[in-house]
């Protein structure tokens, strides 16, 4: 089975694709809403991965901030991001453009994920498709960063969720979505959300090696 094309009923549009990212936005808050309270909580690593479910979900929301600010801002010199400044609060942690107060706990922290995510879908809709903007693993369109706003999204609140206890699942339909956009190389007899982690490393599937490094494609395909 290939994720590449789904037909009719995949989102083309760019309003198609930013109601695609706010759901899986509005996924992950609920999700994560019902997690422990406690900051302290928020201090246990995030699954495979060496940051803490804190610093993971601050990721996150620097991700979503950062897409819709290089998509909302197509005129940058090829090949260049919007020049933030990027700084990391200890040497193991992720190199973020913008951090959460930790005064105001994980309430706060996921207020940020929301604002991040709600700014970028915001830009996904208002951005012409024409636009185009610079990302290392292929110079993109709107629903393009969408689609890695969706991944990234889906992806570490699985992180998240393994450090914090609490259980979650993607719907496969979005997961087949992004795999179509952005994956085109990886096809699978496997349902999709166990494809996505296998594909990002974070899971296994019968027959198939474990993917140590990963990556996607981001660069618009002629049939889009």
């Amino acid at each position: 089975m290939t994720f590449e094309d789904h037909g009719e009923s995949a989102p083309r549009t760019n309003d198609a694709w930013a109601d695609a990212l706010a759901r899986a936005v509005q996924l992950a808050l609920t999700t994560l809403r019902s997690a422990p309270a406690e900051a302290e909580a928020w201090d246990a690593t995030a699954g495979s991965l060496e940051w803490t479910c804190w610093e993971t979900a601050e990721h996150l929301a620097d991700d979503l901030f950062f897409y819709g600010m290089q998509i909302g801002t197509p005129g940058l010199p090829a090949g260049t991001y919007v020049p933030f400044g990027m700084h990391r609060q200890r040497p193991e942690g992720p190199l973020n453009n913008l951090q959460a107060d930790r005064e105001a706990g994980p309430s706060g922290l996921l207020t940020v994920l929301e604002a991040c995510g709600a700014m970028q879908v915001s830009l996904t809709r208002t951005t012409p498709s024409s636009a185009r903007a610079h990302h290392t693993f292929g110079t993109s369109d709107p629903a393009g960063f969408a689609a890695m706003g969706i991944v990234e999204t889906l992806v570490h609140t699985y992180d998240i969720t393994a450090g914090l206890g609490v259980e979650f699942t993607a719907p496969d339909d979005l997961c087949a979505l992004v795999l179509g956009r952005l994956f085109p190389h990886v096809e699978s007899d496997e349902e999709p959300w166990p494809t996505l982690l296998w594909a990002t490393g974070r899971g296994d599937l019968p027959g198939r090696e474990h993917v140590e490094k990963w990556r996607w494609y981001g660069e618009v395909r002629e049939a889009e």
